[in-house]
């Protein structure tokens, strides 16, 4: 947490607003590994300007993900569920896409295992979808199983050539 809180030159935790169970918001708690560093205007730099070397370590390594066992705790979030999104994407949802809300969104989950940030939003929110509509014990533990191996092998954790995700814009299918 110091290293953290020097590098990005402030707080090492970074609150935001996300959507849970059934759409409500609630403010995910995370490892900061960006600085907040403006141009000239005034606005952030681009991510990956912002993403230090140790946030690009600490996001391969998993360790971002560390504090949202608070949101655990608090019973925002579970250890295994859809991984939760930004409020903006809300409104792009199709009917399918939206079942995710269906339950507590959690720190690992069915499309992490399965491809992670290097698949499609489109294959996520299937992967997502799927898990909510076969949800129970042994696939969580089969999922929390190859989480382990994930982050010890820490694949698929960005898409080629960006620091973050690239935006969710929507999808023309229902």
């Amino acid at each position: 947490m110091v290293a953290l809180w020097i590098a990005t030159k402030g707080s090492p935790f970074f609150l935001q607003r996300r959507p849970g169970k059934n759409e409500r918001l609630f403010h995910i708690i995370k490892f900061k590994t960006m600085s907040d560093e403006k141009d000239a205007s005034g606005k952030l730099l681009p991510d990956a300007d912002r993403l230090t070397a140790l946030g690009r370590w600490v996001r391969s390594t998993s360790m971002d993900e560390i504090p949202q066992l608070l949101n655990v705790i608090k019973g925002d979030m579970s250890l295994v569920g859809p991984r939760p999104l930004l409020p903006e994407y809300l409104p792009l949802y199709n009917e399918q896409q939206r079942k995710r809300h269906w339950v507590r969104p959690g720190i690992t989950g069915y499309a992490q295992v399965h491809g992670r940030n290097a698949i499609s939003w489109e294959q996520k929110f299937e992967h997502d979808v799927y898990y909510v509509e076969h949800q129970c014990f042994s696939l969580d533990m089969k999922i929390l199983w190859k989480t382990v191996f994930k982050v010890f092998l820490r694949k698929d954790i960005n898409t080629e050539n960006t620091a973050t995700t690239l935006p969710f814009k929507g999808t023309t299918e229902s």
